[in-house]
């Protein structure tokens, strides 16, 4: 278990992470997973516009290097920290990668599985349930999203703030 200090350090760190996507077109969402023992394993950030990767989630991007660095998709005791609620994929995954902590900042009313939309981490018909931290900075999370759907330049383009460009009219993800 962790302490509320620590979730937050560790969502400021998801949110150095996602501020990394500043120079792309995806949305800025960040994920760290992080060791039984509290260090660091891996960090990911969306990159599906970077890699054109539907599944190129924050969350998916950093289970997947987390995986590689400890060998086994089993990451048994490690902790996910991750700036958004995660969607049904990426609720799915932490799941049966058997994550124990997921500790995330803003909720998604739109896509979020984790007690938005669904709560695929609490289905007791699944195997495994990580302890849920929900809100965790969330006002920071929630301010990066926001100022990446309005831009510097929203205002007077529709595309800006969300109304026709592609990609971005479906939720945050």
């Amino acid at each position: 278990m962790t302490g509320p200090e620590q979730r937050r350090e560790w969502m400021g760190r998801a949110l150095a992470v996602a501020a990394g996507a500043a120079p792309t077109a995806d949305v800025p969402v960040g994920a760290v997973v992080y060791a039984p023992d509290g260090t660091e394993l891996a960090a990911g950030r969306n990159e599906r516009e970077l890699t054109g990767d539907p599944t190129a989630h924050a969350e998916i991007v950093a289970l997947r290097r987390a995986a590689a660095v400890t060998g086994s998709w089993r990451l048994d005791g490690c902790a996910l920290v991750v700036t958004l609620e995660p969607c049904t994929m990426c609720a799915g995954a932490l799941v049966l990668a058997r994550i124990a902590t997921l500790v995330f900042g803003a909720w998604e009313p739109k896509t979020g599985a984790v007690g938005s939309l669904w709560d695929v981490v609490r289905d007791r018909r699944l195997p495994h349930r990580p302890e849920v931290y929900a809100g965790v900075l969330a006002d920071e999370s929630a301010a990066l999203v926001r100022r990446f759907f309005r831009g510097p330049d929203s205002q007077g383009d529709p595309d800006r703030n969300g109304a026709a460009s592609p990609g971005r009219d479906r939720g945050a993800r």
